[in-house]
């Protein structure tokens, strides 16, 4: 299920990084900072990718 405008925002932080995924290979990643970023995860040529923006 595709996460939401508040399910992002009111993420909070914990002892480790954790995902909540979105769908498709496509996560927001919590660090324990609070910092939080989207990944996109794929393949190319047959090798697992990560895609961070």
């Amino acid at each position: 299920m595709p996460l939401n405008a508040r399910q992002v925002e009111t993420a909070k932080p914990r002892d480790k990084a954790y995902k909540l995924a979105d769908g498709r290979g496509l996560y927001l990643m919590v660090n324990t900072n609070g910092s939080k970023y989207w990944r996109m995860k794929y393949r190319f040529a047959g090798k697992e990718k990560k895609l961070s923006f």
